[in-house]
């Protein structure tokens, strides 16, 4: 059943992306478990597309044994994911970028599904949503977390996403090139989340099979720590991204604040005459001053933010969509045939 449908997606593929450069990245540390596996997977499914694998300062033989398989190895020597594919997204010139993680949870048939939504629906990311098909395939903690983490990220930034943390997706060229990458681990998930609805990209979801780590196969994830880390990005995106909401909030709370100091030193004052509690009253208008220049600054820095994304926009838009460019070889190849005639 598995080798039809590989065989089905694979005449389906051919035709629909003939021409396309298209690029598998995986970014591994220690994963010589299953790399090999990962690897020929994405070579059948894909046999047109070009393997990349970025070793990550392994301990094992992860970086022999994906060039044993086939792919094309590279290397980055600072540690972390997020680091892992700002190299790859500047060192890699394609059409298509399909990012997987190495460590064989994900379903590599579903893979010309992805491209194919990409390509004919001009999609700039398009995200696998994690069906489990094994009990052990997601630990408690990593459930809740992604669950609450993308549901923060839907509620802040847009409902256009699902299942933020999959480490599964196809990017376009468009998308990757006007990707500022700042994050350094697994917060890079949420920050090519937030770029996408920031910018109003086409965004698709494919619900796929995940799968358990194989026995000897450890999860490079910390689910505390790492939690953490993706929460307190998305407070710093939502404060550079939103900053008129945000400074606002706290404007709402500091003026809540002065208000529920200020309002007992006021009537005292209208029955007696007199500020007996003048620490008090200094305090709340101290707070109150605070409220209001918090407000003011998310005006300015809303201002800020506008042009910033303009100039991300701007360099989006320097990047045709495939169709695009597609038609223009087409058009220009049918007026070279005219000329030739």
């Amino acid at each position: 059943m598995t080798h039809q449908r590989t065989i089905e997606n694979r005449e389906q593929g051919l035709t629909a992306w003939m021409g396309a450069k298209i690029v598998v990245l995986i970014p591994c540390y220690n994963e010589s478990l299953t790399i090999t596996k990962v690897i020929e997977d994405f070579r059948r499914v894909l046999p047109e597309a070009t393997i990349f694998v970025y070793d990550n300062n392994s301990q094992d033989d992860t970086a022999a044994k994906a060039a044993n398989a086939g792919a094309v190895v590279r290397r980055e020597v600072m540690q972390g994911k997020g680091n892992v594919v700002r190299r790859m997204f500047r060192d890699i010139e394609a059409d298509f970028y399909i990012i997987v993680d190495g460590d064989d949870t994900y379903d590599a048939e579903i893979a010309p599904q992805m491209l194919r939504l990409a390509m004919e629906d001009n999609c700039d990311l398009v995200n696998c949503i994690r069906r489990e098909i094994e009990q052990e395939a997601y630990r408690t903690g990593h459930r809740f977390g992604n669950l609450m983490l993308t549901g923060m990220v839907r509620h802040l930034f847009g409902n256009r996403v699902q299942d933020m943390l999959s480490g599964y997706k196809v990017l376009s060229r468009r998308f990757v090139k006007s990707f500022p990458a700042l994050s350094g681990g697994f917060d890079i998930e949420t920050e090519l989340t937030v770029h996408a609805l920031e910018l109003s990209m086409p965004v698709a979801h494919v619900e796929g099979e995940y799968r358990g780590r194989p026995e000897g196969s450890e999860s490079k994830l910390h689910t505390y720590r790492d939690g953490l880390r993706i929460l307190w990005l998305i407070s710093i995106l939502f404060k550079h991204e939103r900053p008129l909401q945000f400074f606002t909030w706290i404007g709402l709370i500091l003026m809540l604040t002065s208000l529920a100091l200020g309002i007992p030193v006021v009537l005292q004052f209208l029955h007696t005459g007199l500020v007996l509690r003048l620490p008090t009253a200094v305090l709340a208008m101290g707070i109150m001053l605070a409220a209001f220049l918090s407000i003011v600054t998310g005006l300015i820095l809303d201002t800020v933010t506008r042009g910033r994304r303009e100039a991300k926009m701007l360099t989006y838009l320097q990047h045709s969509a495939y169709q695009a460019v597609m038609e223009s070889k087409s058009h220009a190849a049918i007026s070279t045939d005219e000329s030739e005639n």
